[in-house]
């Protein structure tokens, strides 16, 4: 028999992923709700996001000041440019909702669908039940933070 140590895995939130049509797609989602940089990671990938926003933005105006010239097939030189761009936005804004959703997370939402321009909006939609949960838990943290350390009991014994 091996020796074995392992943590507890308490207040670890667990989220399924259903598809379109509400069946289980078997994959999910873990939050940590005791890891407290899970509010910072929302707030850098909200930040994240509206960086994203005014790249694409920016990089519209920029193609628009051009002059447009027949492209290779279909798509103009402008539309061909301005479809890379989209195409580099919705990467950042994968790697912007993964800074919360953990490596991979965005995929499983997505579920086989590609990236689409009002992603960011729809899967905040869908994990705005759960951001009290997460919020709750940090007050919860930060109150027995408080409780712990500022015990007169214990900071005489620290001094001894």
């Amino acid at each position: 028999m091996k020796d074995v140590i392992q943590l507890k895995r308490d207040n670890i939130l667990k989220i399924g992923i259903n598809d379109a049509d509400g069946k289980d797609t078997g994959k999910h989602l873990e939050f940590d709700l005791e890891d407290i940089e899970l509010p910072l990671k929302l707030n850098e990938c909200e930040a994240k996001h509206r960086k994203n926003l005014e790249y694409l933005k920016m990089q519209f105006v920029i193609i628009d000041k051009k002059e447009d010239k027949k492209g290779k097939y279909l798509l103009s030189w402008k539309e061909e440019e301005k479809l890379k761009v989209l195409k580099e936005f919705y990467k950042r804004e994968m790697e912007a909702l993964d800074l919360f959703l953990g490596e991979g997370g965005t995929e499983k939402l997505l579920n086989g669908r590609k990236p689409y321009y009002s992603m960011y909006e729809d899967i905040n939609d869908i994990l705005e039940p759960i951001l009290p949960k997460i919020q709750l838990k940090t007050d919860n943290i930060i109150d027995d933070i408080k409780k712990k350390y500022s015990n007169k009991q214990n900071e005489k014994n620290v001094l001894e």
